[in-house]
C-alpha cells in the first residue's frame, strides 16, 4: 500500500473529528482574510476621503486661525513666499502636495468672486534654487500612494478632490480655472474668455461642482495674482498634504517649526487621525483573531491527531510490526496535517472574500474585492499551523514501540 493511498484511507476515518478540525481552521482564517481585505480597501476610502477634505497642514502667518483661514481664506494678513523656499530646500520628508496661495475678494460683473492664485507643479522645477529640492515630496515607508491631483483635469474625470487641493500640474499666467458656480453666472465654459481687472484671461477647465466656497472660485497663477493686486512675493498660505504617520510621529510639524518660526504651523488632527485610528483598528483586529485561529484551531488540530494517536495504536503497531519505517509513519500523520492546512486554507480564503465582498461596503464605504495576494497566504498560514499543530502528536506515534502497541489488541 502506496502512503498516498494510506493517507486518503486515514481521512476517511473518523470524518466527524476532521470536520470539527477543518471548519475550526477554515473559520478562522475567513474572517482573518475578510478582516485583511475590507482593511485594505477601507484604507483606500479614508484616504481618498482625506484627500477631499484637502489639506492636513497649514501655514499661516502669525495672526491667524484655522477658522480664519477657511473663511474663505480672505483675513487681511499675509507671509512672504520665501517661506516656500525654505521647505522645498530642507531635508523634510512626509510632503505629498505643497500648495502657496493667495485668495482676494473682487467684484466680478455683479456679484464678488475669489480669485485665488495656486502655484503650479511646474513652477517647483523652474526655479534653479527649487529644483534641487530633491527629497520634499518623498514619502516615508507606509504612507502609501497618493492619486495624481490632476485626475479633473483628464476628460470624462471629473474629480473634487483636486478641487479641494487645487495643486494643478501647468497653469499659464494667462489662463484660470473656473468654479462651477461662476461658471453658471457668466456662461462660461472651457476655451471661454474671462476679464478679471481688465486681463484677459482663457478658461482653461471648468471645475466640478463641490457644494463649498470653491464653486464660487477662480484660480489664477499665484505669480499673476500678486501682479493684479500689487502684492508682490506674498501669500495668504501655504497648504500642505502630508504623511498622517509624519504628522503624528510629530516629524513633519516639528520640522516645519523650525524651519518658518514667523509662521503659524497648524495641524488638521482630527483628519489626519481619522485614517490613523481606522488602520489601527484594523490591524488590532486582525492580530486578534490571528491569535485566536493559532490557539483555537492548533489546539483543535493538535487534540484531533493526539486523538486520533490513541484511537489507533492497534492499527499503528500493525503497521510497525509489518515493517512500516517510523519515518514513513510520521510522514503519513503530517501528509495529514498538510491536507487540512491547504484545504482549510482555501476554502477560508473563499468563504473570507465572499464576506469581504458581501459585507465589506458597509465597513470601507467603497466598493470591495477579492485580494488574490492573500490566497497564498491563507493556505501557508493554514498548513504551517496544521504542522506545528500535528508535529508532536505525530512524533508521538513514530516513536511508538510496536510491542506496546499490539497490546490494545
Amino acid at each position: 500500500m502506496t502512503t498516498l493511498r494510506l493517507v486518503w484511507r486515514e481521512l476517511r476515518e473518523r470524518p466527524g473529528q476532521l470536520a470539527t478540525s477543518f471548519i475550526a481552521i477554515s473559520l478562522g482564517i475567513s474572517v482573518i482574510v475578510a478582516i485583511k481585505t475590507v482593511a485594505h480597501f477601507s484604507e483606500k476610502a479614508v484616504a481618498r476621503q482625506l484627500d477631499e477634505l484637502g489639506a492636513n497642514v497649514l501655514i499661516l502667518p502669525k495672526g491667524v486661525s484655522v477658522g480664519d483661514y477657511y473663511t474663505s481664506d480672505v483675513h487681511g494678513e499675509e507671509m512672504p513666499e520665501e517661506y516656500v523656499g525654505r521647505i522645498l530646500n530642507s531635508s523634510l520628508q512626509g510632503v505629498d502636495n505643497l500648495s502657496p496661495k493667495l485668495t482676494q475678494s473682487m467684484e466680478l460683473g455683479t456679484g464678488r468672486i475669489l480669485l485665488t492664485g495656486i502655484l503650479p507643479k511646474n513652477e517647483f522645477g523652474n526655479k534653479a534654487a527649487w529644483a534641487e529640492a530633491g527629497g520634499i515630496f518623498a514619502r516615508p515607508t507606509g504612507c502609501g500612494t497618493v492619486k495624481s491631483p490632476l485626475a479633473f483635469l483628464q476628460p470624462g474625470q471629473p474629480d473634487k478632490m483636486a478641487v479641494r487641493r487645487a495643486v494643478v500640474e501647468e497653469l499659464q499666467p494667462n489662463e484660470v480655472l473656473v468654479g462651477a458656480e461662476v461658471a453658471a453666472t457668466h456662461n462660461l465654459k472651457a476655451g471661454a474668455k474671462l476679464t478679471v481687472k481688465g486681463k484677459s484671461f482663457a478658461v482653461r477647465q471648468v471645475l466640478p461642482e463641490t457644494g463649498t466656497v470653491d464653486d464660487s472660485r477662480v484660480f489664477a497663477h499665484l505669480h499673476t495674482v500678486q501682479k493684479l493686486f500689487a502684492k508682490p512675493g506674498k501669500l495668504n498660505g501655504i497648504e500642505i498634504l502630508g504623511c498622517c504617520q509624519s504628522i503624528a510621529a510629530g516629524t513633519l510639524i516639528g520640522g516645519l517649526n523650525k524651519l518658518l518660526p514667523d509662521a503659524r504651523v497648524v495641524t488638521i488632527k482630527q483628519i489626519a487621525s481619522t485614517q490613523l485610528k481606522t488602520n489601527t483598528l484594523m490591524e488590532k483586529f486582525s492580530v486578534i483573531f490571528l491569535a485566536i485561529i493559532v490557539i483555537v484551531g492548533g489546539a483543535g488540530i493538535a487534540n484531533y491527531m493526539q486523538s486520533n494517536v490513541q484511537q489507533r495504536l492497534r492499527e499503528i503497531g500493525t503497521l510497525m510490526a509489518l515493517g512500516m519505517e517510523p519515518r514513513s509513519l510520521l510522514v503519513v500523520f503530517l501528509a495529514k496535517a498538510v491536507f487540512l492546512g491547504v484545504t482549510g486554507g482555501l476554502v477560508g480564503y473563499v468563504v473570507g472574500s465572499l464576506l469581504a465582498v458581501v459585507l465589506g461596503p458597509q465597513i470601507a464605504q467603497a466598493p470591495v474585492l477579492p485580494l488574490p495576494v492573500w490566497l497564498g497566504w491563507a493556505v501557508l498560514l493554514s498548513t504551517g499551523i496544521a504542522v506545528v499543530a500535528s508535529a508532536l502528536p505525530a512524533a508521538r506515534a513514530a516513536r511508538l514501540d510496536p510491542v506496546i502497541a499490539l497490546r490494545e489488541l
